[in-house]
This record gives C-alpha cells, structure tokens and sequence, in this order.
C-alpha cells in the first residue's frame, strides 16, 4: 500500500460507562476500499462517526487516533476540525430523507456545503452544484436544483447525500449503509457510481454495510466487526473464501444465496382455493386531468399457507398493492375478493381482522410512547376482544411466541434492538388471529444474522398457524428462500409469476432477468489488490467548474 491517507491506531469510543469500540485498528492509501462488517451493535456506525468526530451525545473517544494526513482529529479543535469536516472527509449517511433538510431545495443545500468551505462566488457555487448534480447522475441536473428532497426518488436521494459529500472533493468518503432498503436495480447503480468515483478520483472509500454481497462488489480489503472489536481482517476475496474467526462463518453462514432453492417450497404445500384474489386493480393519484397510475390491472391470488414474493423496483406499485389489501386505500377500479366477498361489500369489516402488515421499519410503526405490551395489545382493543385480563394474557402468549420474554412487556420500543423491534411488529400483527399476513420489506434494514432469525420466525409461525403471508422485499434471495410463488411487478403491473425456483433459475420477462442480473454476489469479488486510480481521470472528475 502507498502512504496511507488515513490512520486509526486503537480507536476507542464509550457511551457513559459502556465500551463501544474497543482498539479499532486500520490503514487506507488513496484510491483504496475498505468495508466494515459486522451485525447490529457491532460497533460499524460508531466507529465511522467517530472518524468525523460526529458521535451523538454521551459518546466521546476515549483512546486511539483518527490521522488523516499526519493530522489527528480526534485531539483537533472544533473549529478546526470543522475546516477538515465535509473538505477533506465527509460521510454518506443511511436514511438520505432524514439526512437531507425536507424545507431546502437540494440546490441550496449543496450551496451551503460549497459556501461553507469557501467557494464565495454565487455563480460557481451554483454551477458546481449542477456539476455534482450530473456527477452523480440525476438527470437534468441544473432544473432539479430548485427541487426538495421529497420530490425524488430513493436512489435519487441517495445520490444527492453522495454529491454533497463530494461537493468539495473530499480525500476520505465514509459511506454508512449507503443502499440499505434500496431495490437491485438501484441499489447496484448506486455501488457503479461510488466504484466509478473511487477509480476516476483516487477518493478512500470505507463502506460500512450488513450487505455481504456489497462488500465483496465494492470493497478490496473488509474488517469484520463484533462487539466493537476487531475479529478478522484482509483482502475482501481470501476472508469470503476461507475465513478464519467462527463469527465470519457464522455471519458468511446467514447470508441468503440466490442459487439456494426454495426452502418453502419444500417444507409445506399451499391450500388449492384462494383466499385473497385481485383483479384488474387499479390505482391512480392526482387530478383526473394528469392522473399518475400506481397499480395498472393488477391480477394476482394468495392461497391459505401460501408465501407469494413480491419484488419489483421502487416506484413499482409494491407497496400501494399492499396498503389496497389493508384498505388503507380504496382501488380506482378492479376488485380485491377475500374468502369469496368484496372488500368494502360486506367482507371488509371482517377483512380487516383477517388482513395484518408487518411493516418495513419497526422503529417508525411502533408508537414510542407505548409499551410493548401496550402496542400488542391495541389490535385487540380495537376489534373489542377479550377482557383486560385476558388480553393481557394474550400479549404474553405473544411475546413467547416471537422469542421474546412476557416482562419485556413494560418496556418501550427504543429498550429493544432493531430485530427485537420487528418481532414486537409481528406480534402486533398476529394479534387478532389473522388467517393473512402482508409483510412489506420486513427485513430489509436488519444485518444477515437478524434477518435469518425473523425470517425462521415467520416461516415457523405459517407452519404452526396455517398463514397465507405476502411477502414484499426487494432482496430476491430472501424472497427465493421463503416464497412458494414470486410475483414480479413493473411500472403498476405484475409482469411474470410463477414457483419461485423457476422464476429465478429461469425467468420469462426481461425485466425479471434485469433485477436477477443486478443482485450483488459474494462470489463477484472485485480486485483485492492495489488501489484502482486512474491518474489521468481524476483531475477531470474533480473539477470545480
């Protein structure tokens, strides 16, 4: 390796008494990748908000050093640092929409980024923003500036938070989960683009990721991580074939392989009847004059202890299929039939008992002011089961169901980890005993070992209580493993289904083989050795226009 661009000797970080990151430990030249493994709690995000010096309050280094050019940020004054922070080394951070101001047009937040580090005229600082803009391949760019974050999509808003970090050219980039809860297609635009400014400007990129798959795409070297230590590292391709520390196995273990056949498919066969049929369900939104279509003839059927996959980009109509089964919206046209009768035609009061969702972030869905016990409970509240007592009793029967401890029941939701979240999700949903369960993207933000075990919870309890689940994700791995059926949806419409080992090994649709083509792999590892800098491209990448 060159000279290292940044330095961390035995970093270490505590919250009030607790240790979060124990003697940390990494070099990176310029032009090089580094990704950092581990599960939730592992110490991953601390340690890359530590680089910055960004930690939330009570958290403080409390050893080590952060040398970035012979120049340690963790003993630099704030001012100081404030002169490095975002110019020299800047963070891509996880969700971009609470990352990213919703009252300021992108335009004026990356005018704020370019004025804060100096470039004073008006002129350049708005032509530098168009630049970025393009850089990161939003189209056009100049006519987006004047557009706030909620007038974009996922991956676009991803690609905002990118150009503001490269706004003013920085070394060091720290990218923090930076395509969790994006869809295949997205998602691997999003990691061409970090490779592609990796290579053409010689930036260090560290990618701190749950995804195994993303890692060995993007990343040379990994570090693997576990109660806030160190475990394992080396050259990305040598730890994913052989690793060494039983926690590496034990995560490389949990990863879902797409070539895996349906597990499902060999442990239960779905009733013959439908329970829930949808046809020709439309959905639009807007003024009748410039309608925008969501759902455009949706036809589908979901039989009783059947898993159908759900998978599609964002923007394909996943999540308005699912909120119309709920009844959270009423279709434009077309019906949706449950055990034979019409929603909202005397089978809706009973369809709503029947019909629950797991959503995609539990920490949002879940009413931080309540218990858990209390959030279990509400299902039954409003469906006017049981007596107090025996409701009570209920909601402990649940808590042991999804694995968790009756005395859990007291706590509030920021007491439990992300994982124990959603199995509080589901417990709420399997409250009132329904016969379907409609789970949107239910693991899609939880780190690989988590996620084997919610996905092990579900597929246990279809077993044990008969349930018809939906099962809505954008990791078609995961959807592999758990479904019977895979349904595919572009642009509103459901574009191929069929048994899910065939769908995968051998799709009908284009755009079926499109999402399948994009789903990163731990057998594509990427070069290990070297950063790939190309000296001619930077300058031209970086300029200032």
């Amino acid at each position: 390796m060159s000279r290292p661009v940044l330095q961390v000797r035995d970093l270490t970080v505590a919250f009030d008494e607790v240790t979060a990151v124990d003697g940390v430990g990494f070099e990176l030249a310029a032009g090089d990748t580094l990704g950092l493994v581990g599960e939730s709690g592992s110490g991953k995000s601390t340690t890359a908000l530590a680089l910055l010096r960004m930690l939330p309050p009570g958290g403080r280094i409390t050893g080590g050093s952060v040398e970035l050019d012979g120049q340690d940020l963790a003993a630099l004054p704030e001012a100081a640092l404030r002169g490095l922070r975002g110019r020299r080394i800047a963070m891509i951070f996880q969700d971009p929409m609470s990352s990213l101001n919703p009252v300021l047009t992108v335009g004026k937040q990356l005018d704020e980024a370019l004025r804060a580090h100096g470039t004073a005229a008006r002129a350049e600082r708005a032509a530098r923003a168009a630049e970025l803009l393009d850089l990161v391949g939003i189209p056009d760019a100049a006519g987006r500036l004047g557009d706030h974050p909620h007038q974009f999509s996922g991956g676009q808003r991803q690609r905002v938070m990118i150009a503001l970090a490269l706004a003013n050219n920085a070394e060091v980039l720290v990218a923090d989960e930076p395509t969790t809860a994006l869809d295949p297609t997205v998602q691997q635009q999003i990691l061409h683009l970090l490779s592609r400014i990796n290579r053409e400007t010689g930036t260090a990129l560290v990618v701190i990721s749950h995804d195994l798959g993303v890692i060995a795409q993007t990343c040379r070297r990994i570090l693997v991580m576990r109660a806030g230590r160190v475990v394992e590292q080396g050259a990305t391709g040598e730890v994913l074939a052989a690793p060494r520390h039983p926690y590496t196995k034990q995560l490389l273990a949990a990863v879902p392989r797409l070539e895996a056949p349906s597990e499902a498919a060999a442990n239960s066969l779905p009733g013959p009847e439908p329970l829930l049929t949808v046809h020709g369900v439309r959905k639009t939104y807007g003024p009748r004059r410039r309608p925008v279509t969501a759902l455009d003839g949706v036809d589908l059927e979901l039989h009783p202890g059947e898993t159908l996959g759900l998978v599609g980009e964002s923007g394909s109509g996943k999540s308005t299929l699912a909120r119309a089964l709920v009844q959270v919206h009423a279709p434009s046209a077309g019906t949706i039939r449950f055990r034979g009768e019409e929603l909202g035609h005397g089978g809706g009061r009973a369809a709503r008992r029947e019909l629950q969702m797991v959503f995609q972030d539990p920490y949002s869905s879940l009413n931080p002011r309540m218990t858990a016990g209390r959030i279990i409970e509400e299902p039954l509240i409003a469906h006017g089961l049981g007596t107090a007592a025996e409701r009570a009793a209920r909601v402990a029967d649940l808590l042991r169901q999804v694995g968790l401890e009756p005395e859990m029941a007291d706590r509030h939701p920021r007491a439990f980890s992300g994982g124990q979240r959603q199995r509080i999700g589901i417990a709420r949903a399997l409250a009132p005993e329904p016969s379907v369960l409609i789970c949107d993207e239910p693991v899609s933000a939880l780190d690989v070992s988590v996620q084997a075990q919610v996905i092990e919870l579900l597929a246990r309890l279809q077993r044990e209580l008969g349930l018809a689940v939906l099962f809505i994700a954008h990791d078609l791995a995961v959807v592999r493993q758990v479904s019977h059926r895979i349904a595919v949806m572009h642009r509103g419409r459901i574009v191929e289904t069929g048994p899910a080992d065939r769908v995968v090994t051998a799709p009908e649709h284009p755009y079926t083989a499109e999402l399948l083509a994009a789903v990163p792999r731990l057998d594509a590892v990427g070069p290990t050795v070297g950063p790939a800098v190309g000296p001619a491209s930077g300058p031209a990448l970086r300029s200032t226009v």
